[in-house]
C-alpha cells in the first residue's frame, strides 16, 4: 500500500513543503517518484518519518537526525533507542514542571514583596534545564569545533554532586551580575568581566571559545525564550544584561 504525499501530511501534520525539503537532503526518500512528478510513500517511509519526528520533538538538529535514521537498519531497535530518548527527555521535563511548580508556590507566599529574597533557593530556578542542547547548533556552526572540544564528555563525566554544585555556582554568579544590573553598573564595566572569568575558565576546561563563538553563545541564551526566562525569574532584563556582558568580554579578554 502506498500513500501520496497529501496523505502522508494529512495524517502525519507535516507540511508537503517539508516533505519535500526532507526528500532534497535525503532524509526522507520517497518509495518511488511518478512520471507526474507525484511522491509516494510505503509503510517504511512512515516509519522513518515517525523517527524524525520524535528525534525533532527532542531537539535534534536534521543533520543529526539523518545521521541517527541512516545508522539503524532495523526499526525495531531504532525505536528501542527513541524509546529510551523520550523516557529520559519526560524526566527532564517532569523536573523542569516541579521547578516551576516550586518558583510558584514560593512567589505565592511571598507575594506583594520584592527583590531577591522573595526566592528562597534559587540554584531551583536552574533544576531541568540542559545547557548541551546548544551542543547541536554549536556543532552545525563551527564544524569540528564543537567534537574537539569535549563538551559533552565533560558533561558526562561529572558525578550528580559536581553537576549541582556547578549549577548553585552558576546561578550566584548570575545573582551577583543581577545585583550589578541593579546598581546600574555597565555591562563591560571591570567588576562585570570578573564575574564571567569563573564560568568562562570551567568552559576552557575542554573548549576555549573564540571572541566570535563566545558572544554568539551569549546571544543563543538570550534569544532562546526558555533559557531566558531563568535570568528573568532572578531579574528582569537580566538576559540582555548576561550577553551584553559576554559580548564585552569577547571583545576586552579574548580578542
Amino acid at each position: 500500500m502506498t500513500w501520496s504525499i497529501a496523505q502522508v501530511a494529512r495524517m502525519s501534520g507535516v507540511t508537503s513543503r517539508t516533505l519535500r525539503h526532507y526528500h532534497a537532503i535525503g532524509l526522507l526518500i520517497p518509495a518511488r517518484v511518478g512520471d507526474n512528478g507525484y511522491r509516494h510513500y510505503e509503510e517504511a517511509q512512515l516509519l522513518r518519518l515517525q523517527q524524525i519526528l520524535v528525534l525533532r520533538e527532542l531537539g535534534l538538529g536534521l543533520p543529526e537526525i539523518k545521521e541517527v535514521v541512516d545508522r539503524h537498519t532495523d526499526p525495531l531497535a531504532a525505536l528501542r533507542e527513541h524509546h529510551q530518548r523520550v523516557l529520559r527527555e519526560r524526566d527532564r521535563l517532569d523536573a523542569m514542571a516541579r521547578m516551576v511548580a516550586r518558583t510558584i508556590t514560593e512567589l505565592e507566599h511571598t507575594e506583594g514583596k520584592h527583590g531577591m529574597s522573595r526566592i528562597s533557593r534559587p540554584e531551583n530556578l536552574f533544576e531541568g534545564f540542559d545547557a548541551a542542547r546548544y551542543g547541536a547548533e554549536a556543532r552545525e556552526r563551527w564544524p569540528g569545533h564543537w567534537e574537539q572540544s569535549g563538551q559533552q564528555e565533560l558533561l558526562d563525566g561529572l558525578s550528580p554532586e559536581e553537576l549541582g554544585r556547578m549549577q548553585e555556582e552558576a546561578t550566584a554568579g548570575m545573582i551577583r551580575l543581577a545585583e550589578l544590573m541593579a546598581a546600574g553598573t555597565p555591562a563591560d564595566d571591570p567588576a562585570v568581566l570578573a564575574e564571567l572569568d569563573v564560568p568562562f575558565r570551567l568552559m576552557s576546561r575542554s573548549w576555549t571559545p573564540t571572541a566570535e563563538q563566545y558572544a554568539h553563545l551569549g546571544r543563543m541564551q538570550a534569544d532562546d525564550e526558555r533559557f531566558a526566562a531563568n535570568y528573568e525569574r532572578i531579574a528582569e532584563g537580566l538576559a540582555a544584561y548576561v550577553r551584553d556582558a559576554m559580548a564585552a568580554y569577547a571583545a576586552a579578554r579574548l580578542r
